[in-house]
């Protein structure tokens, strides 16, 4: 069913802006709301409305029963910026922010469905994960102060939102890690180093989704009422080192508690996160069974892992470090 009156949370990111502007353009949707502390970059909203507002403010109950919001997309949760300096700020946002949320959409009778951006970090990572995580596995080994946590809670009070008021349809969607040449994530600044610092030892495998992929599937979750847990990743997976390769960079294989020196050494100016989430998923990687998103969701992402990962080299402007002939050779010398 198509709804009447959306409103987005996180809509100064990348995904919460463009799925405001994507859902904006369609005639059908009478109105669309978009809420952030920051405005949108110079992409525009169209003709969604911009609200700067604070999610963990009460002020939001009043944003949603005013205007009959009946379908809420919340998109802001996220791991950025990292570092202990930002971590406290950033676990206030994403768990106060959705306590907040939730709360006003439990107490508005014209919310009706609920989407709820998640990530496949809930599952965690480590030597007794099992090789590929379906949405029936629970989250375990997680560090106590990470994002993988703060997703975790987000989710509980989620269950506990959808117990609460059973006639909202909430559709979570645990996205795998995004990528893509329109999309600054973490992941991508840590590939666009010089030097990829990797877990001496260790080759993870990646499953990547990309930025495309993932508006498409908020979009739908939007437009449709489909209820239930989506883990969504890009089909196959890619070796870390088969990446690092793609990308034209150089691995650097050290002890993992030199990581984070590492990362700040070669990332500069960029922040690059070295966060014991990230650490735990370069050690050990982490892939997720899509087969619900492709039978009951019904969306199967247009870009395999490998294709988002080259489409993202390919925008991103990233230029070889080793020329065509030394890049060859090397490959040869690692397949010998």
């Amino acid at each position: 069913m198509t709804p009447n009156v959306v409103l987005v949370t996180g809509v100064g990111g990348y995904l919460g802006g463009n799925l405001a502007a994507r859902l904006a353009a369609n005639p059908d949707i009478e109105r669309v709301i978009g809420v952030d502390t920051a405005p949108p970059d110079d992409r525009g909203l169209g003709r969604a409305e911009f609200v700067r507002a604070d999610i963990r403010n009460p002020l939001i109950a009043k944003i949603i029963s005013s205007a009959n919001v009946d379908t809420v997309v919340h998109a802001s949760t996220t791991a950025n910026p990292p570092g202990s300096a930002r971590r406290a700020l950033v676990k206030e946002m994403n768990v106060i922010g959705t306590m907040q949320l939730l709360a006003a959409c439990q107490r508005s009778p014209s919310v009706r469905k609920l989407v709820a951006k998640s990530t496949a970090a809930v599952y965690g990572a480590g030597a007794r994960s099992p090789a590929v995580f379906t949405e029936e596995d629970t989250p375990h080994d997680l560090p106590s102060n990470s994002y993988a946590k703060d997703a975790a809670e987000v989710e509980g009070y989620v269950r506990g939102f959808a117990r609460r008021r059973p006639d909202v349809v909430v559709t979570t969607l645990r996205l795998t890690n995004l990528i893509g040449p329109r999309v600054d994530t973490m992941l991508a600044r840590y590939f666009a180093l010089p030097f990829v610092p990797t877990v001496l030892g260790y080759d993870a495998r990646m499953q990547l989704l990309h930025s495309e992929d993932a508006l498409a599937l908020l979009d739908r979750a939007s437009l449709n009422d489909l209820p239930g847990v989506y883990n969504a990743g890009g089909d196959g997976v890619l070796m870390l080192s088969q990446a690092i390769r793609r990308a034209g960079r150089v691995p650097l294989p050290v002890p993992r508690s030199t990581i984070p020196a590492i990362t700040k050494l070669f990332g500069g100016s960029r922040v690059v996160d070295s966060s014991p989430d990230q650490i735990r998923y370069l050690n050990y990687g982490r892939v997720v069974d899509t087969t619900r998103l492709k039978t009951v969701f019904g969306f199967v992402p247009r870009w395999t892992t490998a294709e988002a990962f080259d489409d993202y080299v390919a925008g991103s402007g990233l230029r070889p470090l080793l020329d065509a002939p030394l890049a060859g050779l090397e490959r040869r010398l690692r397949q010998a």
